[in-house]
């Protein structure tokens, strides 16, 4: 069966972006996407594929999930297709049916959906965000990879927005950078 894996970046407490759902405050580390892009190929961007140097197939993911602040960033800047190398399903009940063929705009229980699409063949699932998403399918979680960075931001989407509902993972790895920051994987004990 499939996985479903958060992989996601994240500050020292635990925010994935600011109040506003912006990003841009996570540093780019050379180190660490160095690794990445030859870890995980497919979790870079499709527009920034080529300028990276990056034409390798994708390794683990043939699909991405994104909650409706995931995907807004590219749309507005006009790309519809943010990871057109991967199956792309969107969770929004207001998002009209997308254009591109590899976009799916889901507005059923993301839970159910999930469920039945790791029922599918395939390769795993990258669960690409946001935190109200995350909160959702945190039950289906089988793996998180964190891109730790050494930053307090004080508040923003926290990695999962459940409220308190304890979910324990055990650590597999924990690869530090030069940069300060660190990979961290967990698993969900069996």
């Amino acid at each position: 069966m499939r996985k479903l894996v958060y992989y996601v970046a994240s500050t020292l407490d635990g925010f994935i972006a600011g109040p506003d759902g912006s990003f841009d405050f996570f540093p780019i580390e050379a180190d660490l996407s160095a690794h990445v892009n030859n870890l995980l190929p497919e979790v870079v961007p499709t527009v920034h594929r080529s300028a990276l140097g990056i034409d390798a197939p994708n390794g683990r993911f043939d699909a991405v999930l994104m909650g409706r602040g995931s995907y807004e960033p590219a749309l507005s800047h006009g790309i519809t297709s943010p990871y057109a190398h991967l199956t792309q399903y969107v969770f929004s009940r207001t998002l009209p049916p997308a254009a591109e063929p590899e976009v799916e705009i889901v507005s059923a229980d993301p839970l159910e959906f999930v469920r039945e699409l790791k029922r599918r063949d395939g390769r795993d699932i990258w669960l690409c965000g946001g935190g109200q998403l995350v909160g959702q399918l945190l039950p289906e979680v089988d793996e998180l990879m964190i891109k730790l960075y050494p930053l307090v931001i004080g508040s923003g989407i926290p990695l999962a927005d459940r409220g308190f509902d304890p979910h324990r993972y055990t650590l597999v790895d924990a690869r530090p950078f030069d940069s300060g920051a660190v990979l961290l994987h967990y698993t969900r004990p069996a």
